[in-house]
């Protein structure tokens, strides 16, 4: 099977999108960005290739056996198995790594009782492990790094008191090992990692028992079934630091406008907005930009900007929106710079105003600062479309739906639930173009 994969390299995360020759998607990657753009782009393409073999294990299993609830909870479980082997995996590399680090200080006294409580804490690790991946669990994050660091530092604060072994020592392997692992593809063969989680999913469903060698052959099927990578495509903030020939690398501008135009084909407007810019997007009919703005200062009113408040609040950044959403009413926020925001934020506070309100006036502030780039591109048009990480923010969301009932009346607003990657899906398109042409 041909397929075609795009890549967006944003400044906060890297997106991959794998489609096949009719434009389908097939499969979703996503992983933090490094300073490293190259090994980025591995494991987003690796998690695509993940996402596409459970899409054609879906299909291969409905053919075999036809739709089903029971189906459907079996193959939930089964991503849910196959994330938390690959978890183990990583954790067991991330082990390694610190214990070889570890036997860089062999002439320290102190080795062997840091040695065992890395150890100790490891063992901790994988016990906790299936929790996270249990049905109904909450997870902050998706990336190993974030989900391992938070354990990791709660888990080593114990041991290192009841042990007597610096926590700043443990924390110190810990970060140097992370590194590695971080910028190295998840090991160990997929088929295996499948394998494994089958037996899992098999075990937590013992009414599918008798179904074993149905979705035995299925899985056999979809990991067999060739993806030839036959163009990819590359776009974002970090494209011109891959070492892509310019006939594969696209404007990130062009990439929304197509990749919204695929999500919507109604789509006049297109609003994104990222970690470190914004931009509106006018397209025609057929997904060509007519023209477009961005901001041309700094990343005031972009996704940093959000996680930077975040941090001055001690807070995650999935929190905040949930939190503006609590909001009574909207303090005006005047800054427009991150850093000013900050402080002004820290005075407000001090003066007595509620958390959520502030909050509530700093996602307004932004939300405001886009709606003036998309008033320079030339304001809505037919149907709107809103994309990048912060689509997925309920606040910013009510906030824009607010404001472009109040300037452009009841126009048609789409936010697609993978509107993360709408930049990388429209590189797969173009991909795909370059072959047909």
């Amino acid at each position: 099977m041909r397929s075609f994969i795009g890549i967006d390299l944003g400044s906060t995360t890297t997106k991959a999108v794998l489609v096949d020759e009719f434009l389908e998607v097939l499969g979703r990657g996503i992983t933090n960005s490094r300073s490293n753009y190259d090994t980025a782009t591995r494991v987003a393409k690796h998690e695509a290739v993940i996402s596409a073999r459970f899409t054609l294990f879906r299909r291969a299993l409905a053919r075999l056996s036809g739709p089903g609830e029971a189906f459907d909870t079996f193959l939930q479980g089964l991503e849910r198995a196959f994330r938390l082997e690959q978890f183990l995996d990583e954790l067991e590399d991330l082990e390694a790594t610190s214990l070889a680090s570890l036997s860089g200080e062999r002439f320290k006294a102190s080795a062997g009782a840091e040695r065992e409580a890395l150890s100790a804490i490891f063992a901790r690790l994988r016990e906790e492990a299936p929790g996270l991946f249990a049905v109904g669990a909450k997870r902050k994050s998706d990336f190993f790094r974030d989900l391992a660091g938070s354990r990791f530092m709660a888990i080593a604060q114990e041991v290192a008191r009841e042990s007597g072994v610096s926590y700043d020592h443990l924390l110190n392997l810990y970060d140097k090992a992370i590194i590695e692992v971080e910028n190295r593809p998840p090991q160990g063969e997929l088929a295996s990692k499948f394998e494994k989680a089958l037996e899992r999913a098999l075990a937590a469903a013992p009414r599918l028992e008798a179904e074993r060698a149905k979705i035995a052959a299925a899985l056999e099927e979809a990991l067999s079934t060739p993806l030839e990578e036959t163009w990819l495509v590359g776009t974002g903030y970090g494209r011109v630091t891959l070492p892509f020939t310019k006939e594969h690398i696209r404007s990130e501008i062009l990439c929304h406008g197509l990749g919204a135009h695929l999500m919507y084909p109604q789509t006049r407007t297109v609003l994104d907005i990222g970690g470190q810019d914004t931009k509106a997007i006018q397209v025609d009919s057929s997904g060509i930009v007519e023209n477009f703005q961005m901001n041309d200062r700094c990343a005031a009113g972009c996704g940093r900007y959000l996680g930077y408040i975040a941090d001055e609040m001690n807070m995650g950044l999935h929190e905040l929106g949930p939190m503006a959403m609590k909001a009574t009413r909207t303090v005006r926020i005047n800054s427009t710079c991150t850093v000013f925001a900050g402080a002004e934020l820290r005075d407000r506070l001090a003066l007595g105003e509620k958390r959520e309100d502030i909050v509530a006036g700093l996602h307004r502030s932004i939300i405001l600062r886009a709606m003036s780039i998309v008033a320079r591109s030339g304001g809505v048009r037919e149907e709107f479309t809103f994309t990048g990480g912060v689509a997925k923010n309920e606040a910013a969301v009510k906030e824009l739906r607010r404001l472009v009932r109040e300037n452009y009346g009841e126009v048609a607003i789409n936010i697609h639930p993978e509107s993360i990657y709408t930049g990388a899906l429209g590189a797969a398109a173009f991909a795909r173009r370059a072959v047909a042409e």
